[in-house]
């Protein structure tokens, strides 16, 4: 990495002399009012103390990473890495390119590159950076009055890697090009110290503090809204054709409206596409008498997501087999439910919900040996129909804490703070001779996240109903607004 100042390419058709002077002159100067400080500021001030207490006298590298190629001249939209955001609190697309280095005295600084003086080619030449590319970037005071950190060029990254002598740890993944200049400055690449750091940072948002619950709480009102908007457009799901995509698109809507985007690819799944755990073609219809199943979440402009999902009947009212499987699963996410509290383990979660579902196929003659069998080591045959994880950390990322160390995620213990989903299902694919010719076909899935607390659970995303009369209630209210 260079701190040298970037070229400014000409372009296909070279500036002009008169050009150059006349696109400088009479521009109205910047504001000298300073933005007022993110809400995330405290949060995210709390996060990077506890982190450097891990690691004294070392320098941490943060990067927030940088554009990602989609074709020829156009990128993705930009998203920071997590741990910059959790850092940070810069949220939306900010910052790309940037840095955050935490010193070996426990002190912040961000790296990113401010904005250039109009007189500055960038200003019209650069279309990463100029101003009429990409609009009126911070300067680096106005950045530091946003985030609460003391701010510098990004250009003097290198000078600041090598000074002091300092070890040195970095966020591998999250930018190439700064991970590169971090091994040359160490002169040898360190994945086990790197790996280090990744793993304190993903466990660093195991817990969450009370301004990261609000933000969560936001995200699940909003993507209720959405859910309900969805219903709503069942009709024009159906009359229109490709239904899957109609209501993919509604919640779409909702998301760049209501927070920053789509937490993750959303799951709109209809019929027998339901049985399909990762559906996100979205390329079938919505049909009067099936159910659609929708796993959803709108991440807000602080970068928190919901991750909610809900079974719905098209025509707003279960079929006798569709509300036999569908209040199967409802019990078996209670069960899970309320195993969820302080000091319980967290795969107790998942036994709790998945003992229903055992008992529950045995009890439809569809399990081949004893609940008991099944759920032992030897066992497993429940999986058939149930083959996913019931629960997973949730945050800033939809599978939030995910380089976390086993022994304290999977075989961990529940701490309150932690916000987790229970979301068993029941996928019965419409080819499996094992089940009931009635039932095949079907698809459920109930989510729901929850923040633990000392005597058991709240549910965050409490705005949408989860039992089948309630459920038809719900949309039936919906049709009628």
């Amino acid at each position: 990495m260079s701190d040298k100042q970037p070229k400014i390419p000409e372009g296909r058709t070279p500036f002009s002399s008169a050009f150059k002077q006349f696109i400088c002159e009479d521009w109205a100067p910047y504001s000298d009012q300073l933005p007022l400080p993110l809400d995330s500021v405290a949060s995210s001030s709390r996060h990077r103390a506890d982190i450097a207490q891990q690691f004294p006298g070392e320098r941490l590298v943060v990067p927030a990473g940088s554009y990602k190629q989609r074709n020829n001249d156009c990128d993705y939209p930009f998203r920071p890495h997590s741990a910059f955001t959790h850092l940070t609190g810069l949220g939306t697309d900010r910052e790309p390119d940037a840095v955050l280095l935490i010193e070996p005295d426990g002190e912040a600084r961000l790296y990113f590159h401010p904005r250039a003086p109009r007189t500055d080619p960038e200003f019209y030449a650069s279309a990463r950076y100029g101003e009429m590319w990409v609009g009126q970037r911070d300067s680096l005071a106005e950045m530091s009055a946003r985030c609460g950190i003391p701010t510098v060029d990004i250009r003097g990254l290198g000078d600041a890697l090598s000074a002091g002598q300092a070890p040195l740890r970095v966020v591998r993944e999250a930018d190439p090009a700064v991970t590169e200049t971090v091994d040359d400055t160490r002169g040898a690449i360190q994945l086990d110290r790197d790996a280090e750091l990744a793993t304190a940072l993903s466990e660093l948002r195991l817990v969450k503090d009370d301004w990261e619950l609000d933000q969560l709480r936001e995200a699940c009102r909003v993507s209720a809204l959405a859910f309900e908007d969805v219903v709503a457009n069942f009709n024009k799901a159906v009359e229109y054709g490709h239904g899957e995509r109609w209501i993919e698109g509604i919640f779409g809507l909702h998301a760049r409206h209501e927070g920053n985007a789509v937490g993750y690819d959303t799951i709109a799944a209809a019929g027998d596409h339901a049985n399909t755990l990762h559906w996100i073609k979205n390329d079938g219809p919505l049909r009067e008498g099936d159910l659609v199943l929708m796993d959803a979440g709108i991440e807000i402009d602080s970068l928190y997501t919901a991750d909610i999902t809900r079974t719905m009947p098209v025509g707003g009212t279960f079929t006798t087999p569709q509300r036999q499987v569908y209040d199967a699963v409802r019990a078996s996410q209670q069960a899970g439910m309320d195993a969820a509290r302080a000091g319980a383990k967290f795969a107790d979660v998942h036994n709790a919900a998945v003992r229903v579902l055992a008992q529950t196929f045995a009890d439809w003659g569809i399990l081949p040996v004893s609940p008991d069998e099944a759920l032992s080591p030897a066992g497993g045959q429940w999986r058939r129909w149930m083959v996913h994880g019931t629960s997973h950390h949730l945050g800033l990322d939809v599978h939030d804490c995910a380089q976390a160390r086993v022994e304290n995620y999977r075989k961990g213990t529940l701490r309150a703070g932690m916000v987790i989903t229970v979301e068993p299902g029941i996928y019965f694919k419409s080819t499996d001779l094992k089940v009931p010719p009635e039932l095949r076909g079907i698809g459920v899935r109930i989510e729901d996240d929850i923040v633990i607390t000392p005597n058991g659970c709240d549910i965050l995303s409490s705005h949408l109903p989860r039992e089948s009369r309630a459920v038809e209630d719900w949309m039936a209210s919906v049709v009628r607004k």
